[in-house]
């Protein structure tokens, strides 16, 4: 037995061998990639090259080990002039090679889109350190929550602890004192000239948009210009209540209005509705039985906690967050319910998402006002608090104030941003047009987190104009508002009450 063995490792090691010889040369900057062709759902296809950029996991500490950030380049399909595109993806926690690797129809309908970059310049797209389909994929699984009791915010404190706390012992090989934004801002630099381009502009949205400020503000001078949508300034990481509130507000204006809908409101409308059903949870919990997707019995306790998280959910779909807010007003709870359950469940959660976070932290000053927002009450802090109170358990550094604290920037932006997005308010964009002056800017009526996808299908006109931005930087006949088409709102699926009255 003893020969075999010996016999096996050492064929083992012969093996292995050349690729930790190629693995122990290669240096920071380095980039190892193939190519392929995916096709679209319209049947055109694309040639794309997929491949690992090796850069330092922390460029602060010599002698860093070498870990692989995934990406992919796409051609321009005619020769141009434009610096090329660079995507940045939200999350953090989000992956966009999976477009070129999976083959469903989802994915070949995004090809789409990076066939229409692909008209204006090369295409970058790049992944996230620490969770890229190319190297690391840091994830640690979390414990079902009890359905027993209502959901609270220290539950959310306890969970991100015990992330913190098994992180670590999880990946031992990683210093994870180096997945922070700066980090992942250097590392869209490194790729720039590990492909040999002067500079590049950028399209992000949302978290992309943050690690989008976060390249302009170490690498000044290398973005050509930026397309940012819903955007995240540095020191914006978590919302302000009052903020979301606000385009809670504007999306009752219209759910009000709403014949359909006029049946169930109370007087004073959806905003008395939401008041009334907070103020009936800071009573006292409810227990409410449903049947799963198999005929079995659940029960779950609902309480004020679960109800702010929920309207936070719920609101990203304008269409169907007036059926929520007055099903729940009415006693209804048996769909919050059954959503309720699964989002107790187990599930994977990545570890850039809290490294980023809480390495970028934010001001004591919007600290502050975040603790003292008068919306408080109704949102409950679900945006923020875990992150906040697990600080200094997490090896991420503080990225201190001079980098949080925005600073006059010539690059060309245009942004574009939906006054009903409640994940990222319209309040962070305009908070950063002072610091831009060679900006413009889109308000998206109507407009959601989702808001520029939702122009890309119903306005091509205004796509095309933003195209040509990212191709020469032009804006002109660009508007300052577009008005989405109206929103169908989704009625509760009950019987409207009589006389006004609640049915339960």
């Amino acid at each position: 037995m003893k020969t075999i063995l010996a016999c096996a490792f050492a064929a083992l090691l012969v093996s292995v061998a050349p690729a930790l010889a190629a693995e122990s040369k290669r240096r920071a900057g380095d980039i190892v990639s193939e190519t392929g062709v995916a096709t679209a759902l319209d049947g055109t296809t694309m040639p794309y090259e997929i491949g690992t950029l090796y850069v330092p996991e922390n460029r602060d500490k010599p002698g860093s080990r070498l870990i692989g950030v995934g990406f992919a380049r796409v051609r321009a399909v005619h020769p141009t002039n434009a610096p090329p595109i660079v995507v940045l993806v939200g999350g953090p926690g989000v992956t966009m090679l999976d477009i070129v690797l999976d083959h469903d129809d989802a994915a070949r309908r995004r090809i789409g889109v990076w066939q229409r970059y692909a008209e204006v310049a090369d295409l970058l797209v790049i992944e996230q350190r620490g969770y890229t389909l190319r190297g690391d994929m840091m994830e640690l699984e979390t414990p079902a929550l009890p359905l027993d009791q209502p959901l609270t915010i220290a539950q959310d404190v306890k969970a991100m602890r015990d992330l913190a706390r098994r992180a670590p012992a999880a990946y031992p090989q990683a210093d994870l004192s180096g997945y922070s934004i700066a980090q992942i801002a250097d590392d869209v630099d490194d790729l720039r000239q590990a492909l040999g381009y002067e500079k590049v502009s950028l399209t992000a949205a949302s978290f992309g948009s943050q690690w989008a400020f976060a390249v302009m503000k170490r690498h000044p001078g290398k973005v050509a210009r930026a397309l940012i949508s819903a955007a995240e300034p540095l020191d914006y990481g978590y919302d302000m209540p009052s903020q979301v509130f606000a385009a809670f507000q504007r999306i009752a204006v219209e759910a009000d209005a709403d014949p359909g809908l006029k049946p169930y409101l109370p007087p004073g409308g959806m905003i008395a509705a939401m008041t009334a059903t907070r103020d009936r949870f800071a009573k006292g919990p409810v227990t409410v039985t449903v049947k799963d997707g198999e005929g079995a019995e659940r029960r779950v306790v609902l309480g004020l906690g679960d109800y702010q998280l929920a309207l936070i959910t719920y609101a990203g779909n304008a269409a169907t967050f007036p059926r929520f807010v007055l099903s729940a007003y009415h006693g209804h709870y048996e769909d919050w319910a059954r959503d309720a359950i699964e989002w107790r469940a187990s599930e994977k959660r990545s570890l850039i998402n809290p490294l980023i976070n809480i390495g970028l932290d934010m001001s004591a000053a919007r600290k502050a006002l975040l603790w003292s927002d008068p919306a408080l009450p109704i949102l409950g802090a679900w945006n923020f608090a875990s992150y906040l109170d697990t600080k200094g358990e997490w090896a991420t550094p503080d990225a201190g104030d001079a980098f949080r604290k925005p600073v006059q920037d010539p690059t060309p932006v245009l942004f574009v941003q939906g006054d009903w997005d409640t994940s990222t308010p319209i309040e962070n964009t305009l908070a950063m047009l002072p610091y831009f002056p060679n900006s413009r800017t889109i308000v998206l009526h109507r407009g959601q987190h989702n808001g520029a996808v939702a122009l890309l299908r119903s306005r091509p006109d205004v796509v095309a104009q933003t195209y040509a931005f990212l191709r020469d930087g032009r804006t002109d006949g660009l508007p300052a508002e577009i008005s989405l088409d109206p929103v169908v709102f989704a009625t509760p699926t009950f019987a409207p009450p009589q006389g006004g009255k609640t049915v339960r």
